[in-house]
């Protein structure tokens, strides 16, 4: 448990799915599963949520199932919690619920953050998605990706920029253990995450420089939006940012996850990262001086190999063993692990992910084993699916 006297930031999660038909193929059929989960009072139809705007809804209101970009997927979001045996069984509810709808239409759900196997994607209806695939032509059009967004609780606007100041030289080794996108619409990308190639697309995602205050960081999203470039505020769509609606730092720069306990792995490093960079904050640490051109790099190696290769070292900028750096990661947010009574769940479930690899190799092992790709998916729509260890 964690100690009584440190209190805990709550931490809520978003993961979006594929919908797939049983051969594997993703299906437009986003829309209609939503449309039984609305009926069921548990998520919104595209209709509903294009009314309602680019919502964010992890942060202060309950559990859901919404539309995305495209009809071949939907998006779940946990409620708030405040300890990671609650975002385990969020997590285990909303996929179930995502899955029934999708079966209730003759499909399931598969947590991949891009499809193995060839597909057109179908822009979801709606005039905010029409008008980014108007905009942005085959960057939004080609845009069939899943991702995990992670909020943790700030106090207010100052300190989630000094967050963001101080996590955004960690960001690439979250990359690194969530990749779970090697294949891309048929073919192997050579990349371990590729999702993360595809989202750089965007014109407004990726690193960014230090902003130093609350100021700052909102003269910049005003300054973007001011370009007439990007639809709205909402697509800023760097690695993190202060949420539009609620009291979060959010962080977006993972792969989906196919495995519930590697999402909850993550989402606990995610919190401890915005822990210690509040301390060091209020310590007066100065946020490291690293540039956005040197994270890009580190992100591009960290997609390109995932754990399986070296990553750069975010306190030294040279390359190291992979293994090194997530472990410099541990030691870096040890003891607001602990203070959460999060240091052995974490601890462990990174040491699982790497002895047994992560979502882009079990994709490749299984492809190697059967040389067909909807192999691929159907293994991980029983993944997504899959209850506890044991269970």
């Amino acid at each position: 448990m964690r100690t009584d006297d440190v209190p805990v930031r709550t931490v809520g999660v978003e993961e979006e799915l594929l919908v797939v038909d049983p051969s594997g193929v993703p299906v437009p059929l986003g829309p209609e599963a939503l449309a039984v989960a609305s009926r069921r009072g548990e998520g919104e139809t595209p209709a509903e949520h294009d009314r309602s705007g680019e919502g964010e809804g992890t942060g202060g209101s309950p559990g859901h199932l919404v539309p995305e970009l495209m009809q071949q997927q939907l998006e779940l979001g946990t409620r708030v919690c405040s300890d990671l045996a609650e975002v385990t069984a969020e997590l285990r509810h909303w996929r179930g619920r995502a899955d029934a709808a999708a079966r209730a239409v003759g499909a399931r759900v598969a947590a991949l953050a891009s499809s193995p196997v060839s597909v057109e994607p179908v822009t979801t209806p709606g005039e905010r998605y029409e008008l980014m695939a108007a905009t942005f032509g085959l960057t939004a059009l080609e845009q069939l990706t899943c991702g995990c967004h992670v909020h943790v609780s700030v106090a207010d606007d100052e300190e989630g920029v000094a967050v963001l100041d101080r996590i955004r030289v960690w960001l690439p080794v979250l990359t690194a253990l969530t990749v779970n996108s090697p294949f891309w619409l048929g073919r192997d990308s050579g990349y371990a995450s590729f999702r993360s190639q595809a989202w750089n697309r965007w014109p407004s995602s990726g690193a960014t420089e230090r902003f130093g205050d609350a100021a700052a960081y909102h003269r910049v999203v005003a300054d973007l939006v001011a370009t007439e470039t990007i639809v709205d505020a909402g697509m800023v769509s760097v690695d993190a940012r202060l949420s539009q609606t609620w009291p979060t730092v959010e962080v977006r720069i993972a792969d989906v996850c196919l495995r519930v306990e590697d999402a909850v792995t993550h989402a606990g490093l995610v919190r401890a990262l915005v822990e210690t960079a509040a301390r060091e904050w209020r310590d007066g640490v100065p946020a490291p001086a690293v540039r956005a051109d040197v994270l890009r790099v580190a992100a591009w190696r960290a997609g390109r190999s995932g754990t399986a290769g070296d990553l750069l070292h975010p306190l030294t900028g040279r390359p190291a063993p992979a293994a090194d750096v997530v472990g410099a990661l541990l030691g870096h947010v040890g003891p607001a692990l602990r203070d959460a009574g999060d240091g052995e769940r974490v601890a462990d479930g990174v040491a699982a992910v790497l002895a047994r690899g992560t979502g882009a190799e079990l994709q490749r092992r299984v492809f190697g084993e059967t040389g067909d790709l909807s192999a691929v998916v159907r293994a991980a729509v029983e993944l997504t699916a899959a209850g506890p260890p044991g269970g």
